[in-house]
């Protein structure tokens, strides 16, 4: 993607495979926004090629919108209405579209009750709560069943408990309704419980794709494993946690209490990873100074 002679993505290649919770991280300005909206159909990019359920987002039609979701980080519509009524408008549009394998719209009663909205389905919109709009926000994108899911900041706004429904809802439409989805969030705590993959993105490049985990690993390498034993504290780094931690018991048995793993976080990973990003692309911008200075 390019405005004018600026570059805000380039090389961004990557897959989503049908019920994968995939997380697309990455700092203000790298390019997330832009790779999500390209994928969504709302923006058409400068060069290369997108395809999302078979097609170019670019030139799909409504049959294939039907077929995907979006929650966007703020909606600000229809405050007199109930959104009882407006879901039942928005279920309306996809009932043309439904498939012997897919039917749409969700029953109305099933996915208020599936997002926590049931006893304020009868209340104007405009005296929701902040969270209790962001569960409309929510509703309003699942309510086509969708195959595909976008969701831009999809907790900003939720209280604790909210954001314990709302994961557990992730999990359900992508295990038992195989929904694929796509998250942006800043809780990078969220990403490492919701996400199955998580791609960095930094300056409109990819810097990282892999799991949590994966990640977490490439930067620190190893873990460190804390036990007592006879009274005693250890300490052990190891790259295969849970084989040591296997080998500890079978040679210790229950003589190993107050066992702890520590391993790097997602939140580790990525403020490493991007830093790396921004050194080399700073080191890069002074060479090319130099090279034109010289």
């Amino acid at each position: 993607m390019r405005y004018g002679t600026t570059d805000v993505l380039t090389g961004v290649d990557f897959d989503i495979h049908a019920g994968e919770v995939l997380c697309l991280l990455g700092p203000n300005g790298a390019g997330k926004t832009t790779t999500i909206e390209i994928l969504e159909g709302f923006r058409i990019r400068s060069a290369g090629e997108v395809s999302v359920l078979g097609e170019d987002p670019a030139h799909a039609g409504e049959p294939w919108r039907a077929r995907t979701g979006v929650v966007l980080q703020s909606w600000r519509d229809h405050p007199r209405w109930t959104a009882r009524r407006l879901l039942t408008q928005l279920g309306g549009y996809y009932a043309p579209y439904s498939t012997p394998t897919q039917e749409r719209p969700w029953d109305l009663e099933e996915l208020m009750d599936l997002v926590g909205l049931t006893e304020f389905a009868d209340q104007k919109i405009g005296t929701l709560s902040g969270g209790q709009r962001r569960r409309l926000d929510v509703a309003m994108g699942i309510i086509g069943r969708p195959e595909l899911l976008f969701l831009d900041e999809p907790t900003a706004g939720f209280d604790p408990q909210a954001r314990r429904d709302f994961h557990h809802l992730v999990h359900r439409l992508a295990d038992l309704d195989n929904t694929t989805i796509l998250l942006t969030t800043h809780d990078l705590d969220e990403a490492e419980k919701l996400a199955d993959r998580v791609v960095i993105l930094a300056g409109g490049r990819i810097v990282a794709d892999d799991s949590a985990e994966g990640l977490a690993l490439r930067v620190a390498g190893e873990s460190e494993v804390r036990w007592t034993r006879d009274g005693e504290r250890f300490v052990h780094a190891t790259t295969e946690a849970t084989r040591f931690v296997r080998d500890l018991f079978v040679q210790h048995g229950d003589a190993v209490q107050d066992l702890e793993v520590h391993r790097a976080s997602l939140e580790d990973a990525y403020l490493t990873l991007v830093q790396q990003h921004e050194a080399g692309a700073a080191a890069e911008a002074a060479r090319s100074f130099a090279e034109v200075t010289r």
